[in-house]
């Protein structure tokens, strides 16, 4: 394959063809199905797929098909079926999704969600870099490989619009396409990113997660708290109460055993390996208040701890007034959104089956306690890299990006990526993308690195052509 080819094709295509589209599809309010009960009717989750869809119609790629899947009652897909050249055998399955995360208020001055701005570099707007780059990135690889003269197996492009959601359509999705994809030997997942944009970042694993709401309650209604404080409990302290035995709260440890793992050696000595390419990064990228730091200053713990160590987080509550309107009341009730990620490869049900019985045995005072909104969601921890798809990525870091390729450990989930190392055990896994730690996304002011996500192209390509040959 013509390297200098391949990067000339890449450059131009983001440059000319990529850009201008990306930029349109920012424009698009493409949320995602849990913020937008109504997506239906708002139609905009089509109308990204459509708009996607016209700009596939014009690639010079012979033989491409570009289809609609629609199940009923479902969100729709979009998926791109591109034949191999020559014998290559197997197929490439490379995924992305469309929807977005809700807007959010507070950009910046002169930028906004569904206003695509690029400055220094950067294309700003909700979608950009999450996720909305990838199928273009996709499809821009396949072509620069034609073109630089390389090889490719039969490679299809899947595009949902459910992953902000948990990707709740995307099983049955892979069922009823299982019989047309075939032998898939490869997954490229381009919704992940790393620690800078000097290097190309290989996400190995991804935490699961458990949440529940909770809700304890002492009152049928508020009383007045100079007349019942010191008769009745507070419905805070009994919730402070049961945190105590989820989380110490002195050293933010989880205490539930089935949260707990062994982390794999191999994960550890990629931690060590990332720390000692981007030290500092982590604690770096993290727009501190003043004066705070992290909870420990050992990079290592804290690599380890965001990749493969519970954690709780409270991400919501309800029954607290706010400031200004808070009298003197004893509240009836205290309500929490409890959050947990969980390491890779513990249990998910079985996380949230423990979380259910502590909250729920035993509460002090007789308080009634609630969960709703319970859900879990497995990890995943990707196979061991084949000899040929490792040396090329020593090749990529060598003459893409110019420093060795390193891994990521992340706190995210994507759901697409168990289900497809369940349904093709065998295959290899590339997860990675254009996603810096200080992207935004899910935040004001989200962008995208348009250098590095054409260098990530490249990558890619140089990936599917060494797929092709092995």
């Amino acid at each position: 394959m013509d390297r200098s080819a391949l990067t000339r094709t890449v450059r131009g295509l983001w440059d000319d063809d990529i850009l201008p589209s990306l930029s349109a599809l920012v424009a698009v309010p493409a949320i995602s199905p849990a913020f937008d009960p109504a997506w239906a009717e708002h139609g905009h989750l089509a109308a990204a797929i459509e708009h996607v869809r016209g700009w596939l119609a014009g690639r010079d790629l012979p033989g491409t098909t570009v289809e609609v899947v629609e199940l009923p009652e479902r969100t729709p897909l979009l998926v791109v079926d591109v034949p191999a050249t020559g014998d290559a055998t197997g197929t490439v399955l490379l995924y992305g999704h469309l929807d977005k995360q809700p807007p959010v208020a507070n950009w910046s001055e002169g930028l906004g969600p569904w206003t695509p701005v690029v400055r220094d570099g950067r294309l700003y707007g909700r979608g950009a870099a999450d996720d909305g780059y990838s199928g273009y990135a996709a499809v821009a690889a396949i072509e620069a490989v034609r073109a630089a003269g390389g090889a490719h197996a039969r490679c299809v492009v899947l595009l949902e619009t459910g992953e902000e959601s948990g990707s709740p359509d995307l099983p049955a999705y892979l069922e009823h396409l299982r019989p047309a994809l075939g032998d898939v030997s490869l997954v490229v997942c381009l919704d992940s990113g790393g620690s800078d944009y000097d290097r190309m970042w290989l996400t190995t694993s991804l935490r699961g997660l458990a949440q529940a709401t909770m809700t304890v309650r002492v009152l049928e209604s508020g009383l007045h708290s100079g007349m019942a404080s010191g008769i009745v409990p507070s419905s805070f302290r009994v919730a402070r109460q049961l945190l105590d035995r989820l989380e110490d709260s002195a050293t933010g440890e989880v205490l539930i055993p089935e949260m707990h793992v062994e982390v794999p050696a191999n994960r550890v000595a990629e931690v060590r390996e990332a720390i000692a390419s981007a030290p500092g990064v982590q604690v770096s990228s993290v727009p501190w208040a003043p004066g705070v730091r992290p909870v420990t200053t050992d990079e290592v713990e804290l690599g380890l701890n965001a990749g493969w160590r519970p954690t709780l987080s409270i991400t919501g509550a309800d029954g607290l007034p706010a400031p200004e309107d808070a009298g003197n009341v004893l509240r009836p009730f205290t309500t929490l959104v409890l959050s947990f990620r969980l390491p890779p490869t513990a249990d998910s049900r079985a996380s949230v089956e423990a979380v259910e019985r502590l909250l729920t045995a035993d509460v002090p005072y007789g308080a009634v306690v609630e969960l709703t909104r319970v859900e879990h969601a497995d990890g995943w921890n990707a196979p061991e890299l084949a000899p040929w798809l490792r040396e090329t990525l020593d090749v990529v870091g060598e003459e893409v990006f110019d420093a060795p390729w390193r891994t990521v450990s992340l706190g995210g989930s994507i759901p697409f990526m168990g289900l497809l190392h369940d349904a093709y055990p065998d295959a290899q896994f590339l997860v990675t993308g254009a996603v810096g730690p200080d992207s935004n996304c899910h935040v004001p002011d989200e962008w995208l690195h348009l250098g590095h996500a054409a260098r990530i192209t490249e990558a890619v390509a140089v990936v599917l052509d060494a797929h092709a040959r092995r």
